[in-house]
């Protein structure tokens, strides 16, 4: 290869030789690569809804040993199991991971006084009234109606809540299929 001056220039060699198709497709599989995390096409299956903040409850319960009523300590003694308040996450995480930026993001909510806005997963519909509490006290495991949410990074609807799926679970148990007991 010859230059301008007629100077025989030297060749590269090796990957340097190609480094603007590699620079390129780079470029190209990094725009590849965030277009998908922004949009949120990488959704693999068995996965619930993204949410604000990660959560894993597998790694909560597994891992570390955190007993569900640590954080859901509602579902014990009333009819919702509800979501945590931020204090709760904070009895562990104001000492430990302090650092890590979706830590430091629920730190900032509870410093603003701002809630997470959580994507809901389970629900039943208004006329319905469904006691946590007493299936609890029953000795109902949370999983016979939710699957197993310790195995699960993201929680995933484990079944529709409807009135076929309740009756049969009271007709297998020999509870009561009086429709006031839901339908108050």
């Amino acid at each position: 290869m010859t230059n301008a001056a007629g100077k025989e220039t030297p060749r590269r060699k090796g990957p340097l030789r190609r480094w603007p198709e590699i620079a390129t497709v780079a470029v190209l599989l990094l725009f590849l690569g965030a277009g998908l995390l922004y949009f949120d096409i990488p959704y693999p299956a068995g996965l619930g809804p993204r949410q604000p903040i990660p959560f894993s409850h597998r790694v909560h319960v597994h891992s570390k040993q955190v007993s569900c009523f640590m954080c859901h300590t509602e579902a014990v003694r009333s009819s919702r199991a509800g979501i945590p308040p931020l204090e709760t996450c904070l009895l562990c995480h104001s000492r430990i991971i302090r650092s890590h930026p979706y830590i430091a993001k629920l730190r900032q909510h509870f410093a603003r006084n701002r809630p997470v806005i959580w994507e809901r997963v389970n629900w039943v519909p208004e006329f319905v009234y469904f006691e946590h509490s007493v299936h609890i006290q029953r000795g109902f495991d949370c999983g016979v109606c939710h699957g197993d949410v310790s195995a699960m990074d993201r929680v995933v609807q484990a079944r529709k809540f409807e009135m076929g799926f309740c009756i049969q679970c009271h007709r297998d148990n020999k509870a009561t299929t009086d429709c006031f007991t839901c339908h108050r």
